[in-house]
């Protein structure tokens, strides 16, 4: 049923807890906020970064770009290495591309980033098609890096569109999709609040990349 996967990349293919919470951290000490509690700095990962200064510390635009860039110094040299893949990643995509899958990246994570996490993972192989946000912020939104992966790099058309599948953690990754009326399988592994992933909408809620494979290969319902 689906030839097309897009997956997204934190709280999907790979633990990024340590090196996204301590690069937020960075950023509010270099913004003049001291926050020990890493716990509390988790909603930044998945949604945009610009958005979730804005939302979580009141940031003004300005300010939140500045604590982007920011970020990007301590993420670019260490954080994005404070990083693991779930158990299960490889084996997932080995056998989806053994069964002829079209394997892409749909992340709002800048793009250069994308695929340094996947060449350090020695995981980039198999996608077909690795498409991530901008540096420059003009394309942070789920829907857009959707967009820019399927209308203009892929150029998918008609029926093709009905055999696209979002794989994701977050409500982000469900609303994006359903915006082009593309079905998203949630993932508890990741970092979705208790329920957020069912209220968004997704299609169902798989609990392991075996359970990923299933929904995908043998189109099983995961309850």
């Amino acid at each position: 049923m689906y030839q097309y996967l897009m997956f997204d990349l934190d709280g999907t293919l790979t633990d990024s807890r340590e090196g996204i919470t301590k690069s937020v951290q960075y950023a509010l000490r270099c913004m003049g906020i001291e926050e020990p509690d890493l716990i509390k700095l988790e909603p930044f990962i998945g949604p945009p970064l610009l958005e979730s200064f804005v939302q979580y510390y009141d940031f003004s635009e300005d300010q939140a770009r500045q604590a982007v860039v920011y970020y990007r110094e301590y993420y670019s040299e260490t954080g994005v290495f404070q990083n693991r893949l779930f158990d299960g990643v490889p084996s997932l995509l080995s056998a989806l591309k053994l069964h002829g899958k079209t394997v892409t990246t749909a992340s709002s994570k800048p793009e250069p980033f994308v695929r340094l996490i996947l060449e350090h993972f020695h995981i980039a192989s198999y996608f077909d098609y690795i498409c991530g946000g901008s540096m420059d912020e003009s394309r942070i939104h789920k829907k857009d890096v959707i967009e820019e992966l399927l209308c203009n790099r892929m150029r998918l058309q008609g029926e093709e569109w009905k055999k696209v599948l979002m794989i994701g953690d977050r409500r982000h990754d469900v609303e994006g999709a359903a915006q082009f009326g593309i079905p998203c399988l949630g993932l508890s592994m990741g970092f979705a609040a208790e329920g957020e992933l069912e209220k968004a909408g997704a299609v169902a809620i798989a609990d392991s990349m075996e359970e990923i494979g299933e929904f995908i290969l043998a189109g099983s319902k995961i309850l």
